[in-house]
């Protein structure tokens, strides 16, 4: 449950958002522009509303972390520890995942795995000997995994994740085209048709980031070692694999921006590129209606260009952005959820800067788990321990009819 303070910076956001709607209904209505003062007001309420949403992420974030702290101090208090959900030790499985960054193990090598709810994995490790064992905690995965997703809109939005255990290449069934129907006469054949397939693929590209610490952080126990390596690993990997799966690069086999198909070209008196109330509404149904009114529908841009979405108003002078009013949900774009992706080009002349359908038709691959090394050589002449996670994934759309893009108007 969100905490009062998290509720008092929502209400705070909803009321600044009313009154910069208000400005803008205001002018809209009186058909005229925002007057200087306006505009200032405007610019003012909307930094607001920018700086308590920082705020939020971060009242959100640190409550998120509060229970894994309070466990620290209930163990080094001698208080008892809740069990983990499949009967293991919480603090036991953490302090053997801490064991070997600190190189108490005496393991170079690490596989974190997703599980079932509840289970622990024991996996044989290769070592500099031989061979050992470690159990390993499935919620510093869904660590890895939420830092990672937290850099990348398009993970945001709900595409199809397959996790398999092999690399190899593995085939995506499609179809291309559907039974059709056709009227027959009394006692006369009744036309028939197959449907066609084709297929496409998800291959296994590596991503990789390293991260070091310094031997004195390491040993002073007081430190979060693992909430740092899965905030600065998932999200170096989480930028790296994010920005490859929006343009299509690095070797991922289907990205948004090179696979699907422009919807809506702006029009010339567009500013710089720029989207009108006409453009969205004409984009949205770009998108056929069994993919529009999925709940899987999102519209993806950047930054930026959500910002200029605020100032949009719809044929009754009504602002087409909406503000969430659930902590931690998206604001809404005409009625659909709105993410925002770092990797998005920036609105302007002939760039393709909004996406908008069903990304539950993205396929998304992650292959085994995510592998961490552990070098105290490789900068050894600054004490430092350097650590490098590997990760093996890749994207493909099912159906790439199931988005569609905005392209600004061409100078």
């Amino acid at each position: 449950m969100a905490s009062e303070v998290a509720k008092s910076l929502r209400d705070r956001r909803q009321k600044a958002w009313h009154e910069a709607k208000e400005l803008l209904e205001r002018s809209n209505t009186e058909n005229r522009a925002l007057s200087a003062e306006e505009e200032g007001k405007w610019e003012s309420l909307n930094s607001e509303i920018d700086k308590i949403d920082e705020r939020l992420k971060a009242v959100l974030d640190a409550e998120s972390r509060s229970k894994e702290t309070d466990e620290v101090y209930n163990r080094l208090a001698g208080r008892e520890v809740v069990a983990h959900r499949g009967g293991g030790d919480v603090n036991g499985i953490r302090e053997e995942l801490r064991s070997w960054m600190i190189g108490g193990r005496g393991n170079i090598v690490q596989d974190v795995y997703r599980q079932t709810p509840g289970s622990v994995n024991i996996r044989t490790l290769q070592t500099n000997a031989g061979s050992a064992s470690s159990t390993v905690p499935t919620d510093f995965y869904d660590q890895l995994i939420a830092y990672l997703i937290e850099v990348s809109g398009l993970l945001q939005t709900g595409p199809s994740v397959l996790n398999t255990s092999g690399g190899e290449v593995i085939q995506i069934p499609v179809v291309s085209s559907h039974l059709t129907g056709a009227s027959a006469a009394q006692a006369q054949t009744i036309v028939t048709a197959d449907p066609a397939f084709t297929q496409r693929t998800l291959a296994a590209v590596k991503f990789g980031s390293l991260t070091q610490l310094s031997r004195e952080i390491i040993d002073d126990t007081a430190v979060d070692l693992l909430g740092y390596l899965a905030m600065s690993s998932g999200r170096a990997i989480g930028n790296a694999f994010g920005q490859s799966l929006v343009n299509g690069t690095n070797g991922i086999s289907g990205g948004l921006l090179s696979a699907v198909s422009v919807g809506v070209t702006g029009t010339v008196t567009g500013t710089s590129g720029a989207p009108t109330y006409n453009n969205l509404v004409d984009l949205e149904y770009s998108v056929i209606a069994p993919y529009r009114q999925s709940r899987s529908c999102y519209w993806l841009a950047a930054d930026k260009t959500i910002g200029g979405f605020r100032k949009i108003v719809d044929s009754n002078q009504r602002p087409v952005w909406e503000p969430s009013a659930v902590l931690g949900a998206p604001d809404l774009l005409l009625g659909k959820p709105l993410v925002s992706d770092p990797y998005m080009p920036a609105q302007a002349t002939s760039a393709k800067s909004v996406a908008f359908g069903d990304f539950s038709q993205y396929f998304v691959r992650l292959v085994g788990g995510l592998r961490f090394e552990r070098s105290d050589d490789f900068a050894f002449g600054s004490d430092l321990v350097t650590f490098r996670c590997l990760l093996r994934g890749d994207g493909n759309w099912g159906d790439t009819t199931a988005v569609k893009l905005y392209q600004g108007a061409g100078s």
